[in-house]
């Protein structure tokens, strides 16, 4: 009775030790059992065999797709146990289908694919039961299964050896290649359903065994190995669907894989298939082929090989005991191929940031790159994943994560300025391309980028000169980009010339400015840029003859150019010529009809030459433009305008609209220093209004109402040059709803009142409007008038001065000041003033040249 029971505890230590992968236990063990159970001699020959096998593979283990290659010395001792524990017989039935699974595996092992296939024959691998099997006998289910596919890929179809070792029968060697082909996958298929379930139920074990005693090191507490094996039967399914191009069921099968409960074991392959599902999903899923991971795939899919749609294969089999899947009522479900993607892409990264190998010693450092690639794989399928929904702003907080691994790794580092730049988060991305720099710093193309920021929607003109000088200090290294380095300092110095408030410094940069687009174009006389550019300078130094010259060399280069043509049409508007101009317009628009600049140039251009009705039907235009342009529900649902706007478009003769050049300084149109500040103090009043009345801006991307707040603004423009107080209220009230503290709302105000004859009120406007933005020269040149009115000369001329210092080419501001003077008795300075308003107005255009954006 104690030697019955000392062998029940040794035969559960074995079991334990076989499910765990503990070989170098087995030998002890089976020394003790033979010495207490003598009649199981065979069982330990059985174990012997298989200790000695696992070892050896162990030791020597077999590459993917390599092919093993006859006996070796060390496994003639494991056919011999396995053999004697097969030629006597005395095992039991359980035990000796296990020694012929692991005698098939030797002769795969050996190369004997063949001799392989017959030993399967003779067991019936499907009749092997699941239910209630030891943990380590799964896992040689598992393995049989993988080995039985390896060695029918192995074998030609039409074996005669093979037909002859299946009792003869002609079926097997005549069988189709499609069936055969099922058989393949089926058998890879059941090998990586079981294979989950052994590894389950392996961590099962380990769970309870820790819970039931205490815990201690040894390798009961190391993560399972899957081996070459149960890998194989893990993902040569679903490479087989690939290579038949039957997507539909790879697909399948890696959903298969994912839905089943993870293990420790089993993490880095979930890692790789949900990296390689996304890409699929990403890159040959559409959303028409599209289908829900819970229901079966279809049977007819566009996703596969239509010459081969008869010969799809479908899952045939039945398995009495499947591995655990997560289930559960509230599971998160994906309902399109994006969406799934991008839930596998998470997973990924998350796993990919939990396994990161960060350490730079020597030992780690093939571990290190590893850990790299894998997560820069993700990161990049997330990049393509999130741009396609333009989710910059998501992406950018991926990738910021990434950066535990982007030391000294140009490409993380790159990305995430890329993705700042697309999220709108321009000074951080200059922050992060300056690394970039550091790291590549013979790519002409990072500085260059860090320019477009600098001089667009950041305006760190002196940090944008400095990028600049990089590329064009390469010399002949920056190749091509050597032209753009020109032209990026060019922009650079032409808003400089915009920001100076003395005239000396400003024809300092000008000259600067026109000297390096000159340049540029030398280097590049085939980039219509350069001469739009150089011709733009050229504008706004009032140099029209030699401005239109360039402009029209430009639009031969780029003849669809859209900034080129609204150049054509203002330099010839400068000159007077304002139907050509406004034909210029509207072919323009024919190809860019939703262009906003072009349309506040044309109800300017109409005004002069059609009448105010057709600009205004053109601000009515502009206001359909927007609604549907920017797909924004009614401003007053909002709690941004009124009704107002809906009336405008339903109502003809209720036309209300508005335009100004450029909202942050409709005076130039550009983005100055001074202006950016009066738009920052705008905006935080506008917010401070907000808390007073229901109408104020709400959170959210202000450029969609700054441009409804400039049409309604242009609008009322018109009105007020129609003498219509009235309408243009209202329209300066739809402006005010949206940003009630604009300097340029309160300007129109002031204009409003002065048409009213309320001088105290206007300048009252006036002065508000100043106190927010202290150079918009319009609203200076008002408010000199005024003063003049009331005849306080030295104030009045004081503010005309300061007007014509912050742009010198405003001919209203000259004429205004020689009034000043004039009054003042001083005839000679008048005089000069007053030529100087005639020669500029001679150039002056409908709009100021600057309305045109000035950008990389």
């Amino acid at each position: 009775m104690t030697a019955r029971k000392s062998g029940s505890r040794l035969e559960t230590e074995i079991e334990r030790c076989r499910s765990e992968g503990q070989w170098d236990k087995i030998p002890e063990l089976v020394r003790q059992l033979s010495a207490k159970l003598i009649s199981n001699d065979d069982l330990g020959e059985l174990l012997l065999g298989e200790c000695k096998l696992q070892t050896y593979l162990k030791e020597n283990p077999i590459k993917q797709g390599a092919s093993p290659r006859g006996p070796r010395p060390k496994l003639v001792e494991v056919r011999k146990h396995l053999t004697a524990a097969l030629d006597r017989g005395n095992l039991k039935a359980d035990y000796l289908q296990e020694a012929s699974l692991l005698m098939a595996k030797l002769c795969y092992v050996e190369g004997e694919y063949r001799d392989a296939l017959g030993h399967y024959s003779r067991v019936n691998l499907d009749d092997s039961q699941l239910v209630g099997a030891p943990v380590y006998r799964l896992s040689i289910i598992a393995e049989a299964y993988a080995t039985k596919g390896l060695c029918l890929e192995k074998v030609p179809a039409a074996s005669p050896s093979l037909s002859n070792k299946n009792g003869g029968s002609p079926s097997l060697s005549n069988r189709s290649t499609g069936e055969r082909d099922q058989e393949i996958i089926t058998c890879y298929e059941k090998s990586g359903d079981i294979a989950l379930l052994y590894l389950q139920e392996v961590e099962k074990a380990l769970s309870a065994g820790i819970q039931n005693r205490s815990p201690k090191p040894g390798p009961a507490a190391q993560d399972q190995e899957l081996g070459y094996f149960l890998e194989t039967g893990l993902q040569r399914a679903h490479v087989i669907h690939f290579k038949n191009g039957n997507l539909t069921r790879g697909v399948g099968r890696f959903r298969e894989i994912l839905r089943a409960v993870e293990t420790r074991t089993t993490q880095n392959l979930r890692m790789t298939i949900a990296r390689q599902l996304a890409e699929i999903l990403l890159r040959g899923m559409c959303e028409q082929s599209y289908w829900s991971p819970l229901e079966d795939p279809p049977t007819v899919s566009p996703l596969d090989d239509p010459t081969r749609q008869g010969h799809t294969h479908t899952k045939n089999y039945n398995l009495s005991r499947r591995p655990r899947v997560y289930s559960g009522e509230n599971l998160f479900c994906p309902q399109e191929n994006t969406e799934e993607a991008l839930l596998l892409l998470l997973i990924s990264e998350s796993m990919a940031n939990r396994d990161a190998v960060l350490s730079r010693i020597p030992e780690h450092n093939n571990d290190r790159i590893i850990s790299l690639q894998s997560a820069s794989v993700v990161y990049d399928l997330l990049t393509i994943a999130l741009g396609r929904r333009g989710q910059y702003e998501m992406l950018s907080e991926c990738l910021e994560r990434a950066m535990k691994f982007a030391f000294e790794e140009f490409h993380l580092w790159y990305q995430l300025a890329l993705s700042l730049m697309a999220a709108g988060k321009s000074a951080r991305a200059v922050k992060v391309l300056k690394e970039c720099i550091r790291l590549k710093p013979d790519d002409p193309t990072i500085p260059l980028l860090a320019v477009k920021l600098c001089i667009g929607p950041l305006h760190w003109l002196d940090e944008g000169e400095c990028f600049a000088k990089i590329v064009i200090e390469m010399g002949e290294k920056a190749a091509e980009f050597r032209a753009k380095g020109y032209l990026a300092i060019g922009l650079v110095y032409s808003l400089k010339a915009t920001d100076a408030s003395l005239r000396g410094t400003q024809e300092e940069y000008q000259r600067k400015a026109l000297g390096a687009f000159q340049r540029a174009q030398s280097l590049s006389p085939t980039d219509h840029l350069a001469a739009f550019y150089l011709a733009l300078q050229l504008a706004v130094s009032r140099q029209i003859p030699e401005a239109l010259g360039y402009v029209r060399q430009a639009l031969q280069l780029q003849g669809d150019d859209v900034h080129s043509l609204h150049l054509l049409a203002l330099l010839l508007s400068a000159q007077k010529h304002y139907h050509d101009a406004l034909n210029i317009i509207e072919m323009a628009l024919s190809e860019y009809p939703e262009n906003f600049n072009l349309l506040y140039t044309k109800v300017k251009l109409e005004t002069l030459c059609r009448g105010p009705e057709e600009a205004l039907l053109t601000c009515k235009h502009m206001l359909q433009i927007w609604k549907s342009f920017y797909n924004l529900t009614n401003p007053s649902d909002s709690g941004r305008g009124s009704s107002l706007l809906d009336r405008a478009i339903a109502d003809r003769r209720q036309l209300n609209a508005m335009t100004l050049p450029d909202f942050s300084d409709p005076e130039t149109g550009s983005v100055h220093a001074t202006s950016i500040a009066a738009s920052r103090v705008e905006q935080a009043l506008s917010e401070v209004a907000s808390s007073l009345q229901s109408s104020a801006p709400k959170h959210g991307p202000l450029h969609p109402w700054m441009t409804l707040a400039q049409i309604w603004l242009h609008a009322a423009e018109v009105y007020m040059g129609m003498s219509k107080p009235a309408e243009a209220t209202a329209c300066t009230q739809e402006a005010a709803n949206l940003f009630p503290t604009s300097h340029n709302v309160l300007y129109m105000r002031g204009q409003i009142a002065e048409l009213r004859g309320n001088v105290d009120e206007a300048k009252r406007w006036y002065e508000e409007a100043l106190s927010i933005s202290p150079t918009h020269v319009k609203t200076m040149q008002r408010l000199g008038l005024i003063l003049h009115q009331l005849q306080r000369y030295s104030l009045s001329e004081k503010v005309l001065r300061d007007a014509v210092q912050v742009n010198s080419t405003a001919h209203d501001v000259w004429n205004s000041l020689g009034e000043v003077l004039q009054a003042q008795g001083n005839a000679a300075a008048a005089t000069e003033c007053f030529l100087t308003a005639l020669e500029l107005e001679a150039s002056s255009p409908v709009l100021p040249f600057t309305i045109i954006p000035r950008a990389l």
